[in-house]
């Protein structure tokens, strides 16, 4: 089978196409033929031994994927040749062919393509993860979601909107501001892109401020980091909650004098140890987003394809922040 490798730590330029083994479904194991795979920012970090987890190389990055079963090993139940499966197995879905176990899979509805399967779970099952458990938002609330043209972003801005929210977008052009409307967002404001200084911080606190109206931000939903985050958290309303997704723009140091100030929680959302931790909790939540997908409340865009050969592009471009919805890198046919 064919795998797009990282055998050094480097960008995507290091990433080579090469030829290995086909895997073997071992006992407890199916083996899927990959068809599609949606790209994240772990897959930025993760090649350069940035991410949290370090796999040993050589390794294929590619952390949520779509498929078909080829074979299944010995003591696997309820899974079978030919069953179209969505999985996020947190890396190796650059390539051909991955063995993997069956608590890893989800169906794919019927009548959804491998594409928009593979760009399904890891951006939304980790929002609603975020806004339901972590920032407890309710119908009537105002959600700040910032990044929000990218593919958590959309989440956010469909899935708060699926829950009742008012929903401002924040974006850092005006075609993405666009994107955010399309999702459904009931405001959107365009940012600078930082370093900020101290002056243009407090004008950016200034905008989201105006945007979100008097009360502040009961939800504040971050997957940007950086010099975003202090401006926001400045919008937050009273016992509000802060959303810590991401970093794409750095790791921020927010000063604590305003948690006590706005007596508001800065709450950390890791779904893939929430999913391992309390996989029937997360199931429930998948089972919801199946359903909100099937009435149309929720649809992953994904906005560019590119072929396995060209996966470290794909990469790339998610990690110049250049990228509206999700991309997603075609494997097999």
């Amino acid at each position: 089978m064919k795998a797009l490798l990282s055998k050094a730590v480097g960008g995507p330029d290091t990433l080579s196409l090469d030829e290995l083994p086909d895997p073997v479904a071992g006992q407890g194991q199916v083996v899927v033929a990959v068809k599609a795979c949606a790209i994240n920012f772990p897959d930025v970090l993760i090649i350069e031994d940035k991410y949290q987890f370090k796999p040993q190389r050589p390794f294929a990055p590619g952390g949520e994927i779509a498929g078909v079963i080829e074979s299944v090993g010995e003591g696997v139940t309820g899974w079978a040749v030919g069953d179209r499966v969505i999985a996020v197995p947190g890396n190796g879905g650059l390539a051909e062919k991955m063995a993997l176990s069956p608590a890893q899979l989800f169906r794919l509805p019927e009548g959804r393509s491998f594409e928009d399967g593979s760009a399904l779970l890891l951006t939304y099952a980790t929002t609603i993860h975020a806004l339901l458990d972590r920032g407890k938002l309710r119908e009537g609330q105002t959600l700040l979601v910032l990044g929000a043209a990218g593919g958590v972003g959309l989440a956010a801005i469909e899935l708060g909107k699926a829950f009742g929210a008012r929903v401002v977008a924040a974006v850092s052009s005006e075609e993405k501001a666009a994107a955010a409307k399309a999702a459904g967002a009931d405001a959107t404001l365009v940012y600078g892109r930082a370093p900020f200084d101290k002056d243009a911080s407090k004008a950016l606190a200034e905008q989201f401020k105006a945007a979100v109206g008097p009360k502040g931000a009961d939800v504040i939903y971050d997957p940007v980091g950086g010099d975003y985050a202090e401006p926001a958290l400045r919008a937050i309303a009273w016992e509000g909650r802060y959303l810590v997704v991401g970093f794409p723009a750095g790791i921020p140091k927010l000063p604590l004098n305003l948690t006590l100030l706005k007596s508001c929680d800065v709450c950390g959302v890791f779904w893939g140890a929430f999913a391992a931790r309390d996989p029937q909790a997360n199931q429930a939540h998948v089972d919801r987003l199946f359903r909100l997908w099937s009435e149309g409340k929720i649809a992953p865009r994904v906005t560019e394809t590119f072929a396995l050969a060209d996966g470290g592009k794909a990469i790339a471009k998610l990690g110049a922040r250049d990228v509206i919805g999700k991309v997603v890198v075609r494997v097999g046919a």
